[in-house]
């Protein structure tokens, strides 16, 4: 494939993964507004945490440059990548798309002729909306389908390429993206779709991995309920190859940047169709933190300890994370709350004390909560309330 000159805009997850990538083998510039980032990448130093993306980093071969001038990045781009959060509105009951309505409004402005790739999740119908709104028909969605903390492989091993674009410039994104990948190119699926099929696609794909953890989250509630052993059940059930061993782990629900907010948005994209399923999968995440939350009320504690708030293992996000809902519903009954979290660096977590010190949240703590547990707790195990059964995500 020739050597294009991408511009991307988000280094986020998705953004900085592909960015460092395609990079590799092509031009590649990242623009960001924040002016930390920039300089973080221009000095080699990942971001965000992600151990892949800082290998890549360290690579001498690395050409990676980012800026926070739009036209800098943008004049001389073959293709765009738009990869903005796309924030669920609770308020709207719809994906915040702002940024990239800002984006594509920036790119059309400074760079005539650029294919503009959407990376960003959007709802069902976006895309198409987009096109006529900036009469400019080379907008493609492509769905991502990548883990916290493995992005970079996830790109280099993709589980399938989903195009929303069935013509040269579907094909072109397509070889794109098939360029960066490690596999044998002729075992990775590839799907040319509309682009609402595709907007469909990571919709639909989300929802289902949230339907597991919702699943098999009730499966442990009921199994505490009647005193038996989840680990077992889970394990019977699982070793049914048609159901699998994956996504199984209970936990205090599903959280960071996907599931919530997905679930929400297809939720609302079946506003006219008749749905019990996509509500009750919505519905299920806030039953089941009611149920945490119950459970450790029940237990009248001066003081709950919090062991992280992050999302999962090997991550710094914490945004959307099902403890955060915990918290708050133990908050609202007049329990202190102390949170340990070495990756926050504020005093107070929406009004609840903040340490860096684990000693200090074993000594205080009555009860600890742990959506995934640490051998580091293990001195406290009398303490510790977790549904971790697997230490897995």
């Amino acid at each position: 494939m020739k050597k294009k000159n991408v511009s991307i805009i988000g280094a986020g997850y998705v953004g900085l993964s592909l960015a460092a990538l395609i990079s590799i083998k092509n031009n590649v510039i990242c623009y960001d507004k924040d002016l930390e980032k920039v300089d973080k990448i221009n000095r080699k130093i990942s971001p965000i945490k992600d151990d892949e993306i800082n290998e890549i980093f360290k690579n001498a071969e690395f050409s990676l440059k980012a800026t926070a001038d739009p036209n800098l990045a943008l004049k001389e781009a073959d293709i765009v990548i738009v990869a903005t959060p796309t924030d669920y509105n609770i308020e709207t009951s719809e994906f915040d798309t702002s940024s990239i309505e800002e984006s594509v409004q920036t790119i059309l402005t400074l760079s005539k002729n650029s294919l503009i790739l959407i990376k960003s999740t959007v709802p069902i119908g976006y895309t198409e909306k987009l096109r006529k709104k900036f009469k400019y028909p080379r907008i493609i969605f492509s769905p991502e389908f990548l883990r916290e903390g493995r992005a970079v492989y996830d790109n280099l091993y993709p589980s399938r390429i989903v195009v929303g674009n069935k013509g040269v410039d579907g094909e072109m994104i397509k070889s794109l993206l098939l360029s960066i990948a490690h596999q044998n190119n002729e075992k990775i699926k590839c799907y040319l779709t509309d682009s609402g099929e595709a907007e469909a696609i990571k919709l639909f794909s989300n929802t289902f991995l949230a339907m597991r953890v919702s699943y098999f989250n009730e499966l442990d509630s009921f199994c505490e309920k009647f005193n038996l052993n989840s680990k077992s059940v889970i394990e019977g059930v699982c070793s049914d190859f048609r159901i699998g061993n994956y996504y199984n782990n209970p936990s205090f629900g599903y959280g960071g940047y996907c599931l919530p907010k997905d679930t929400q948005q297809l939720l609302k994209n079946f506003e006219e169709v008749p749905n019990n399923l996509i509500k009750a999968i919505v519905d299920a995440n806030t039953t089941r933190k009611d149920f945490i939350a119950n459970n450790i009320i029940n237990m009248k504690p001066d003081t709950v300890g919090v062991y992280r708030l992050l999302m999962k293992k090997n991550s710094d996000n914490y945004r959307s994370s099902a403890i955060q809902g915990v918290i708050k519903r133990i908050k609202a009954k007049g329990i202190n709350i102390l949170i340990y979290e070495p990756e926050y660096h504020e005093d107070l977590f929406f009004n609840s004390e903040v340490t860096k010190d684990l000693s200090e949240l074993k000594e205080r703590s009555d009860v600890i909560i742990a959506n995934r547990y640490s051998k580091e707790l293990s001195d406290v195990k009398n303490k510790i309330y977790t549904k971790d059964i697997f230490n897995t995500d």
